[in-house]
């Protein structure tokens, strides 16, 4: 995979993420909403990079589409925390594919929002996994 594409499938995984924490926002308790408000903003931070980063990179940084499709549904608190951890591990991945294919300070960007991504996904979780970003590991 070549940094462009690495960085065009981040994107579009930072895409997903804003979309899925708009809906955790929406139903998660009172007692994580600033959790997941803080989220949501540091997930709209890195997309706006990103679109930088593939505009630097040569290429037409792809628009979000106007809604995502949910992997469960998510009626409750309960789901929304799920629906978060699960946006936090997918985020990984595709960072785990950045870092890879990535050189120099993208590299390090990479290697920095797969390590906030871990951790967030660990809070939501409530417990970590051995190889974050690495599905097949885990």
């Amino acid at each position: 995979m070549s940094a462009l594409e690495a960085t065009r499938a981040a994107l579009a995984a930072e895409h997903a993420a804003v979309y899925g924490y708009g809906v955790v926002g929406a139903r998660v308790g009172a007692g994580r909403r600033a959790e997941a408000t803080a989220a949501h903003g540091a997930h709209r931070a890195r997309r706006d990079a990103l679109r930088r980063a593939v505009r630097d990179l040569g290429g037409t940084p792809e628009a979000a589409e106007p809604a995502y499709a949910l992997p469960f549904p998510v009626p409750d608190p309960a789901s929304a925390v799920r629906l978060a951890a699960v946006l936090e591990d997918r985020v990984a991945g595709v960072y785990s594919d950045l870092v890879r294919a990535a050189t120099g300070p993208a590299r390090h960007e990479a290697a920095a929002a797969l390590a906030e991504a871990a951790v967030r996904a660990a809070r939501w979780r409530g417990g970590d996994v051995t190889f974050p970003g690495l599905a097949e590991r885990v």
